[in-house]
């Protein structure tokens, strides 16, 4: 995770367990993530091939320039990303850990932005999770969505977020790591683990990011799986 955001909600989301492998939609309080509401969004994952929107923020919605309540989560992604989405959600809900994605949206006149999606699984009432509540952040220049929609979005990254040891306290953002932190056998953080005997999503460094966006939607332009659906 890259985001500060990310790694509060993160956070957020394991105080809320108090000792249980998932916290339960009910627990969350939305006024402990004011500030982020506008970018969150709740999933209802119980059909894998079509996770709905239960509830979207406002400016996530005018991001895709429509209401997103009811909508299916997949809808925008090109055919190979579906597939790979589905099984990470899969993925997370049996490990009761939530998962960091890493994408490329692009608008209809090819303006593109890079995003990261944080999404933690939540119970919701006994039996089996198959919600999330999720984050989504802007992590390049966002000039090319003004006054312009996301229409089209692939992904490029994933990754398991474990916690090794408790966040810092929700509303007060952690501090830069000094070197005498990451040598602490008890300093706290997330640890981001690829497991890379389930879906094969594409991985690499943050750096080629810029330069295989462009690659990426050069060759979506004539990629029939890439329609979107309705």
């Amino acid at each position: 995770m890259k985001h500060k955001n990310s790694h509060l909600l993160v956070g957020y989301w394991s105080r809320l367990r108090k000792g249980r492998a998932l916290p339960d939609q009910t627990d969350i309080d939305p006024r402990a993530i004011k500030r982020m509401l506008p970018y969150v969004f709740i999933l209802d994952a119980a059909d894998l091939d079509r996770p709905l929107y239960r509830l979207a923020g406002t400016s996530l919605c005018e991001r895709y320039g429509r209401e997103l309540k009811g909508t299916n989560f997949l809808a925008h992604w090109e055919g190979q990303s579906r597939g790979a989405l589905s099984s990470l959600l899969r993925q997370a809900l049996k490990l009761k850990q939530p998962v960091c994605i890493s994408s490329i949206a692009a608008t209809a006149d090819c303006g593109m932005v890079e995003l990261e999606t944080v999404m933690a699984p939540v119970t919701f009432g006994p039996g089996e999770p198959t919600r999330f509540i999720a984050l989504v952040q802007i992590m390049s220049d966002a000039m090319p969505l003004v006054g312009r929609v996301i229409a089209f979005e692939r992904l490029v990254a994933s990754q398991l977020v474990r916690e090794d040891e408790p966040l810092a306290a929700f509303d007060v953002p952690p501090p830069p790591p000094s070197e005498t932190a990451r040598s602490h056998p008890k300093a706290p953080y997330l640890r981001l683990v690829v497991n890379r005997d389930k879906p094969a999503t594409l991985h690499f460094e943050a750096e080629d990011l810029v330069k295989r966006m462009f690659q990426v939607f050069g060759a979506a332009a004539n990629d029939p799986e890439g329609e979107l659906v309705g």
